[in-house]
């Protein structure tokens, strides 16, 4: 179990560190930042898929394309976000995707939910209203661009459930990362920016911490029972609030962290729950 802890500190860390390089190079268009993000991955997961003879095409491939442009979508959708939002904040509301991902299976893998579910994903939407409606800072694009990226985010739930294990967890991460290289690289012709100097380390160093956030919370859901690993997910908020406040002089108001408090809260408590 310490073992499990300690992956997922690193994955968390990993993932945090991504996200504040991607809000650090928001002045760059969100698909030029899509194209990094997804390019260096891609370089790596394939890189390790031929190494261990995994068949790189896979065998859903209708539903890894699916599943490919749903990511996309969210990913792109949260990148945009985070011009807007403090960090830590766009990372709160985007967990909740594991609301949506419910909701999602219920009608597509048939899929039942627990009443005390229901409860939680209440308080966590109440969290959003305690945010929004005390929070007179939050910016209401960004609200809106992390809601949507939210709801993506949970058809890719139910997507990789579907796609279940037919295909080799790389092989899904794979298809994500080369059409996000494909469509991020298309869509940044137009209005590419030439990275500065400083900058060529930090985009490239997006799909490593990405790459390495995926494997390392890979590892620890192998090693541990899920209902004990999961929840730690929600470090990243911790560490990404930190970021904030210590890189981009970020400020939290009382209801904010309230109202972050209980997305995070509900949403563990239901990851708990959901797996007894």
């Amino acid at each position: 179990m310490k073992k499990a802890i300690l992956f997922m500190i690193i994955s968390t860390f990993s993932f945090s560190l991504m996200n504040s390089f991607v809000k650090y190079l928001s002045y760059y268009p969100t698909f030029e930042i899509v194209f990094f993000r997804t390019a260096g991955s891609l370089l790596l997961g394939t890189t390790y898929i031929l190494i261990k003879g995994i068949p790189i095409l896979g065998n859903s491939r209708r539903l890894l394309i699916f599943r490919a442009l749903a990511g996309i979508t969210a990913m792109s959708l949260f990148f945009m976000s985070l011009q807007y939002l403090p960090v830590g904040t766009a990372v709160s509301l985007r967990y909740l995707a594991p609301i949506y991902a419910a909701v999602f299976a219920i009608f597509l893998l048939n899929e039942k939910l627990k009443t005390i579910q229901w409860f939680l994903f209440l308080l966590a939407f109440s969290g959003v209203l305690v945010l929004k409606g005390f929070d007179q800072e939050l910016n209401t694009t960004g609200l809106l661009l992390v809601l949507v990226a939210s709801v993506f985010s949970g058809l890719v739930y139910v997507l990789i459930r579907k796609i279940g294990n037919s295909d080799h967890p790389l092989v899904i991460v794979n298809y994500f990362m080369f059409i996000g290289t494909v469509i991020g690289g298309v869509l940044s012709i137009k209005g590419w920016i030439q990275p500065k100097e400083n900058d060529w380390l930090l985009l490239l160093s997006l799909g490593i911490f990405g790459f390495f956030g995926q494997v390392f919370m890979t590892k620890a859901f192998q090693i541990a029972k899920t209902n004990l690993v999961a929840p730690l997910k929600y470090i990243e908020v911790i560490f990404t609030i930190l970021i904030g406040v210590t890189w981009f002089h970020d400020i939290y108001s009382i209801w904010s962290l309230m109202g972050i408090l209980m997305i995070i809260a509900a949403l563990v408590a239901n990851v708990i729950i959901g797996k007894q």
